[in-house]
């Protein structure tokens, strides 16, 4: 039987939890959605188990991640404003290609080339933020290249949202 684990989202509208399973064998890691595509998005931990209870899915509650994303919106924004983890960016990261590609309809993400390989290895060592870091920090077209990547995940984390299934859950 497949694992289900809760997926925190923390936004100043308020938090959902998402559905998160990771890929088997060859398969990618994704969020839970609908018959017609639609994200399942819900506002509270009871709706959320009562929904697994009737799919007949065991949710794994150990090490339960949150993600803020106002905070990476705020980067990608204003990156020469406070200060964002790298840590933070590479899990943003992760979850909007996951996003991306439990979405049956809408946008992908942009096209991910060797720039794109670049700055995940120095974000993946933790350095990439850091202007000391010498050869693991990023470039400025690396910098570039993952503000618009997680700009267009974050506007279709908007559009996933806007068309999230209800039923107890978010629209």
């Amino acid at each position: 039987m497949a694992d289900y684990y809760p997926y925190r989202i923390a936004t100043r509208r308020g938090d959902l939890t998402l559905i998160w399973q990771p890929g088997e064998g060859d398969a990618t890691d994704a969020l839970v959605v609908d018959d017609l595509g639609r994200l399942l998005a819900f506002q509270d931990r009871k709706t959320l188990q009562e929904y697994c209870d009737r799919n007949g899915w065991e949710l794994v509650w150990e090490g339960e991640a949150t993600l803020d994303l106002d905070v990476v919106r705020q980067w990608v924004e204003h990156p020469d404003r406070g200060s964002v983890t790298a840590g933070l960016l590479l899990d943003a990261w992760n979850f909007l290609e996951d996003l991306s590609h439990s979405l049956k309809a809408g946008p992908s993400l942009p096209f991910q080339g060797p720039i794109h390989d670049s700055a995940y290895e120095k974000i993946f060592g933790g350095e990439a933020l850091e202007p000391t870091a010498d050869e693991g920090a990023w470039t400025d077209e690396e910098t570039a290249a993952v503000r618009e990547l997680l700009r267009a995940g974050l506007n279709l984390w908007e559009q996933a949202l806007r068309g999230s299934q209800s039923n107890g859950k978010r629209e």
